[in-house]
């Protein structure tokens, strides 16, 4: 549990630094496809809820209507009940292919040990990082990462990876 102190200090971080926060490459419209057409998607993450909102909001960028965060698991990443969890909050059935879009080795390890398809995006860790974690995929960034709809008959959604 974080003292009120810290989590104080986490809510502030972005603010005081929001000048210096780079947005993602393509995360703003891949988030707004997803929100236009009303694809289920959520954010987990090994930050706390406070760290999480407080970003979202200086970077105005869609919020995910779930969220898993620190507070929400015992055993962080790479332990993959944060991603058993997020398909939980989902109302998804566990089984249901998932795509998990991840920066860090912890991360895509919790992905795949989850049992999912994961792209390890190199933002913050090297190619040779991301795949010895067993990234299916290895992009850039997000702007590679296109939503291009949902399969008619069976409701799949479609997502392009171009450059892996």
């Amino acid at each position: 549990m974080m003292s009120p102190d810290a989590s104080h200090v986490e809510q502030i971080i972005p603010e005081r630094y929001a000048a210096d926060a780079v947005e993602l490459p393509g995360s703003r419209e891949l988030l707004s496809s997803l929100e236009e057409a009303k694809v289920p998607w959520l954010v987990v993450t090994s930050g706390t809820r406070g760290l999480v909102e407080a970003w979202f909001k200086v970077m105005r960028l869609p919020y995910p209507k779930k969220l898993v965060s620190a507070e929400d698991v015992k055993i962080g990443k790479p332990d993959p009940t944060c991603y058993r969890l997020g398909t939980e909050r989902l109302g998804l059935d566990p089984e249901a292919a998932m795509l998990v879009l991840e920066d860090a080795p912890a991360g895509i390890r919790a992905g795949k040990a989850a049992g999912y398809k994961v792209v390890g995006l190199t933002t913050t860790h090297s190619s040779d990082q991301v795949k010895e974690a067993g990234a299916d995929w290895v992009l850039k960034d997000l702007s590679s990462v296109r939503y291009l709809g949902r399969d008619e008959k069976t409701g799949a959604v479609n997502i392009e990876l171009s450059g892996a």
